[in-house]
């Protein structure tokens, strides 16, 4: 399985040799103000099965976790976890294939913005989710 991805402007690309550990939806604060949306729908792969070209800018959210953006046109990428295992958090509204990655759960449900609906039937946890 290749996945393949890239920013707005085309200046980043990535591609995913395997396929991702999870895929989940996060709705907590950080990633809200992060990404400028009411969630962060992400799949999170090891770090050694992804690679990205292009000039990303890095910034830390939490102390736990930096997070990545196209440094020409601004579109949030992705999110890597400091704590082991080394992985990395790809937005999945970057995928050339906007279908190919379907969320299996929502996190962070506590933080949600009032507006948004979850009845799509797909697990939900108030805070943090490992598995």
């Amino acid at each position: 399985m290749i996945l393949e991805g890239g920013c707005l402007c085309g200046q980043v690309r990535w591609a995913a040799a395997a396929p991702p550990a999870n895929v989940r939806v996060c709705h907590c604060r950080l990633c809200q103000r992060a990404t400028g949306g009411p969630f962060f729908a992400r799949a999170i792969f090891l770090a050694d099965t992804l690679a990205w070209t292009g000039e990303t800018t890095s910034w830390p959210s939490s102390p736990r976790l930096d997070r990545r953006a196209c440094a020409r046109c601004g579109t949030p990428m992705f999110a890597r976890p400091k704590d082991p295992p080394a992985r990395v958090g790809v937005s999945i509204a970057t995928c050339d294939d906007r279908n190919a990655l379907r969320p299996t759960v929502h996190i962070w449900t506590s933080e949600k913005v009032s507006w948004i609906g979850l009845d799509d039937g797909l697990p939900q946890f108030e805070r943090g989710y490992t598995g």
